[in-house]
């Protein structure tokens, strides 16, 4: 078969249709490309269209809905055998109609936990990590606050709905971040939320933690993914190497830092808006913004292609930490 990779990509707009805890996928019919896999709604760009409007009119024509408010998700870009994809995936916040297979597709609702077993279409296995994953990415503090104090603070986030966060405690020996993570993870859990470890990897089954984060250091040490599928794997990056390095072991999202000055890394150079936009185009992996990241950004960071922020300072030092989570979420 000949090469495709001169042509350029087929371009599709793709919806993320939840429902409480479900997401919505159908399944290709028999006769069409890839036909008998599972995918999330959409279809190709028509003429000048932009993503939008595109988005609005397949959820139409294939569902009945209609859709009243979309923010960007994550771009994916795949090449199968014959042909190569840009996938440009919306979540929809808001629609009008009950969805039916209009064009004769099966359609689903599945729980976000379920997906991962779902025989999907390649080029919607970066979309599966994308939607298990929130807006927002806290990162841990307690050294500003004391234990009491942080522990005190994200209470009060988790209320409001915070459901994943990095413990982040590079003052604490061994000893006191393994007690720490475990009085964390508890909390956490009875809230129904996820707790990456910033520690060694083999502490994350020690401490009944979701899985690890890697700093900048460990990643550059590893050779493979450190942990099963079965718990959570992210990374620290900077830079192009980093994150592609963060690619090849296969983590399941990405901290891209720092985008603006912050307090705490006033000697390093801010990447910017824009050299973020091009970096995250380079991967099919959620990137969040960090560094300086506040409220206003939110939505900056989606239109750069941003799976959401990741916010330290810009939480805990908010005099209603729940407001925020709750606007960001």
């Amino acid at each position: 078969m000949p090469s495709t990779a001169a042509e350029p990509a087929v371009r599709v707009v793709v919806g993320i249709i939840s429902l409480g805890p479900e997401v919505l996928i159908a399944q290709r019919p028999g006769p069409s490309h890839q036909g008998g896999k599972w995918e999330f709604p959409g279809g190709k760009l028509k003429g000048d269209e932009t993503a939008q409007q595109a988005l609005r009119r397949e959820l139409a024509e294939e569902l009945g809905i209609q859709v009243r408010s979309a923010v960007p998700l994550i771009q994916v870009q795949h090449s199968y055998a014959d042909r190569r994809v840009l996938l440009d995936v919306w979540r929809v916040i808001d629609f009008d109609g009950t969805p039916e297979g209009k064009e004769g597709q099966r359609i689903a609702w599945v729980r976000r936990d379920e997906l991962r077993r779902i025989d999907f279409l390649a080029a919607n296995q970066p979309i599966v990590r994308a939607v298990h994953l929130p807006s927002l990415y806290l990162v841990s503090d307690s050294r500003k606050f004391g234990r009491a104090g942080f522990m005190e603070r994200l209470g009060r986030a988790l209320q409001a709905g915070a459901d994943l966060l990095q413990l982040r405690e590079p003052d604490m020996a061994g000893p006191e971040y393994k007690a720490f993570a475990r009085e964390v993870v508890n909390l956490c859990h009875r809230h129904k939320a996820r707790v990456l470890l910033n520690a060694d990897p083999a502490w994350v089954a020690e401490c009944g933690a979701d899985g690890v984060h890697l700093n900048a250091q460990r990643l550059r040490q590893l050779d493979s993914r450190p942990l099963g599928p079965e718990v959570w794997v992210a990374a620290s990056t900077h830079d192009a190497e980093e994150i592609a390095l963060a690619s090849r072991l296969r983590v399941d999202f990405v901290v891209l830092s720092p985008v603006l000055m912050t307090r705490s890394h006033a000697q390093a150079r801010p990447l910017g808006w824009q050299a973020f936009r091009d970096l995250t185009a380079r991967t099919n992996l959620p990137v969040y913004a960090l560094g300086g990241m506040r409220l206003e950004h939110m939505r900056q960071a989606r239109d750069a292609g941003a799976q959401g922020l990741a916010m330290m300072s810009g939480i805990w030092e908010a005099n209603h930490v729940e407001d925020v989570v709750t606007a960001l979420l």
